[in-house]
């Protein structure tokens, strides 16, 4: 049975539509004035209120507001008098569902109390195909995630197992001269074979350090520190093998940059990774007479705090692999690369909140950008 509140302040009135609201299946609540009936309305939470629009004190409209805002989905039928025209209308606007005129015809009001129930029944209907299209759009949006989730993973590792399958490549190939070495008692097969197995349990080790980083989350150790100190100490680091390889190695650092607060081991890493990136560029067959050049530069741009360019006369890059280098594990070293540098190279300078990109052109060289913010370190950071 249906619950309705019956709001009038004349008993009268209350009694006979009560009977009749009774006869047509109701469950008739009634209330002599506004109070009333908010009390009677949050007891008994009656989908349908049927009110007189006039009553001393609080009146039908003011009742129609506070029920709305107590209950959205109620449905307020007005009794409006002949005179009341103007107070109807401006119910309505206040999102009364209907009105009916004194004096009440009961099958005008049997009509406007289906046209109420009509209304319940296909809000009710809305919300709960709104509520299962939630569900199901929830659900959907779950299963892509997943789904997503389950190809990068799948793409990651693909991606290493082809590196770690490089790596391996490697061993059976030094595995393969020591074999020989023994064999034939051969000292030079012995060493090369030993200096093969060295180098890729070496990149083996380097690898997994690599990887241990790159899924740890970590804050930078913030530092004060002059912007220059890293990328001297790569270009000093990095000299002896430059001269061995025949490139170039210059810097060209801002001395006006000030202290700045950063990690300075970890952007040490970064420079030193693009840095080796770039002598390896300047050493690839069928780079064409360019001299091999590698530029160190530092500058002060406004809105940041330091700018680092790493510049290389090498092969260059065409837009295709340019847009793929700073993917997980790319590399465009063939078996000698792991494509982790760049990773980790990314994730250190998103972790200062700055910004990497790359400019290339093939056969014209690289360069690489690193942008770094301002920020405070605050009174404990050392300065270096």
């Amino acid at each position: 049975m249906e619950k309705l509140l019956l709001v009038d302040d004349e008993e009268g009135i209350r009694k006979v539509l009560g009977i009749a609201l009774r006869d047509l299946g109701y469950e008739v609540f009634t209330a002599k004035d506004g109070p009333e009936a908010l009390r009677v309305f949050q007891e008994e939470r009656p989908p349908i209120v049927l009110t007189d629009i006039k009553m001393p004190g609080m009146d039908g409209i003011e009742l129609l507001q506070r029920i709305r805002e107590s209950d959205p989905d109620a449905e307020v039928i007005m009794i409006t008098g002949h005179g009341d025209m103007e107070l109807a209308i401006r119910s309505l606007k206040l999102e009364a569902g209907d009105f009916i005129t004194k004096p009440i015809n009961d099958e005008v009001m049997e009509m406007a109390l289906k046209r109420a129930s009509e209304k319940i029944a296909l809000k009710k209907q809305l919300r709960e195909y709104t509520e299962n299209l939630e569900h199901l759009v929830a659900e959907k949006t779950k299963r892509l995630l997943e789904a997503e989730r389950l190809a990068a993973v799948g793409q990651t590792v693909a991606a290493l197992a082809h590196a770690i399958k490089n790596v391996a490549g490697g061993l059976s190939g030094g595995m393969f001269v020591l074999e020989k070495g023994i064999e034939r008692d051969n000292r030079t097969y012995l060493s090369q074979g030993f200096e093969m197995i060295r180098g890729n349990v070496g990149r083996i080790k380097n690898m997994a350090m690599d990887l241990l980083s790159y899924s740890r989350e970590r804050e930078p150790d913030w530092k004060r520190c002059h912007p220059n100190r890293p990328a001297a100490d790569v270009v000093e680091l990095m000299k002896h093998r430059a001269r061995e390889l025949g490139v170039s190695l210059e810097t060209d650092l801002d001395e006006t940059l000030i202290e700045a607060c950063l990690d300075p081991e970890g952007i040490h890493r970064c420079l030193l990774d693009l840095v080796t990136n770039a002598l390896d560029a300047c050493t690839e067959l069928g780079c064409g007479e360019r001299e091999p050049k590698v530029i160190v530069r530092s500058r002060r741009v406004p809105g940041w705090a330091v700018e680092y360019q790493v510049m290389d006369t090498g092969c260059g890059m065409d837009p295709e692999t340019k847009s793929k280098i700073f993917r997980n594990f790319f590399s465009t070293k063939g078996s000698k690369g792991t494509g982790l540098g760049l990773m980790m190279t990314k994730k250190i300078i998103e972790e200062h909140g700055g910004r990497i990109s790359a400019e290339s052109e093939k056969g014209m060289g690289s360069r690489f950008i690193i942008r770094l913010p301002q920020r405070d370190c605050g009174q404990d950071s050392t300065t270096h």
